[in-house]
């Protein structure tokens, strides 16, 4: 069994691997795979050099960013909430960065992604900090139920808030629009440099979380008979959600179904052991972003489709399939 899991990583980096330089090669501007693998390694100031040094070298690292990302905060959302149908979303991150971005186009004139970024996970950090205010209110604790709920409420003010500003400003939804389709492209290495320390101290909250959401899974009180912390675990677990979540919205917009469909896939193959659902979404996310981009520039050549488009169209039937073949359960 440790041969196969060694195995299945070993294939999944390929993969990645693989898509990385598809997504260098791919694009509007046709280069030849030859040219571009020599121009990747000796960049000679020509136009294709730039287009791959400055625009697709930095949309691939993006990609992998984003998926890393959307996959761990997919998968500490379902391990902490105990809900199989959790989704980075639900702690109103993606539509706190919405807030932030609706924000910035209305009342600040911010034109530019680069610009978008810092307002987008600033908005997706307060709306996370007002969730889990709001889900530890009074004298119980911040229980995933509550948490839940509180979400809920919290997303549906800011949804309507959002597109009242936005009806009642046509040239702010324009601009609003594209950035909230989801899509890698027009970032540059500026936007990966800013989202990375994000994704980086995420990612090793997550994984140093593993442990202690196995025991958690079995609930709060046998998670306490096993010696973890339950709500600085808890509390841990939602500032890595904030982190992974908010950078990714922010870098890239609002993605779905990533966080969502990945998790399930990584526990249909390893089963319910957290350290290894918590690897393998890592892994499996930025294959799944990243071949949906490559599949919308192909499919929509000589343009492009965005990527957020594309994963939900993938990962809608993907979903029904995991559902149909077998129960939606944490254990």
């Amino acid at each position: 069994m440790i041969a196969l899991r060694g195995t299945g990583i070993l294939l999944t980096l390929a993969a990645l691997i693989f898509l990385g330089l598809l997504s260098v090669w791919v694009g509007t501007r046709g280069i030849p795979f030859s040219a571009t693998w020599h121009l990747l390694w000796h960049p000679d100031g020509s136009e294709a050099a730039i287009i791959i040094h400055d625009y697709r070298i930095p949309r691939t690292i993006l990609g992998l960013l984003v998926g890393v990302a959307l996959g761990l905060s997919g998968a500490l959302m379902q391990s902490l909430t105990r809900n199989p149908l959790a989704d980075p979303g639900l702690l109103g991150v993606s539509l706190g960065a919405s807030s932030g971005v609706v924000v910035a186009i209305a009342f600040l004139g911010v034109g530019s992604v680069l610009g978008y970024v810092w307002f987008a996970f600033l908005g997706a950090a307060l709306a996370s900090v007002l969730v889990y205010v709001l889900g530890s209110f009074g004298r119980s604790l911040a229980t995933p139920d509550r948490l839940v709920v509180a979400g809920a409420a919290v997303t549906a003010v800011l949804f309507a808030l959002n597109y009242a500003v936005l009806l009642l400003n046509p040239l702010a939804f324009n601009q609003f629009r594209f950035w909230t389709a989801g899509a890698l492209a027009g970032r540059n290495m500026d936007v990966v440099l800013i989202v990375l320390p994000f994704v980086v101290v995420g990612m090793l909250l997550a994984l140093g979380l593993a442990p202690a959401l196995n025991a958690l899974a079995m609930g709060d009180q046998m998670g306490r008979a096993l010696g973890v912390n339950v709500s600085r675990s808890r509390a841990l677990g939602l500032l890595a959600v904030i982190l992974l979540c908010g950078a990714a919205t922010a870098a890239a917009g609002p993605i779905g179904f990533v966080g969502l469909v990945v998790p399930h896939v990584a526990r249909f193959v390893v089963g319910a052991d957290q350290r290894l659902v918590i690897a393998y979404s890592m892994l499996f996310a930025p294959v799944l972003l990243l071949g949906a981009d490559v599949l919308g520039r192909v499919a929509g050549a000589p343009g492009e489709i965005e990527v957020g488009i594309v994963t939900a169209v993938l990962g809608a039937p993907l979903f029904i399939a995991l559902c149909r073949r077998r129960k939606l359960v944490m254990l």
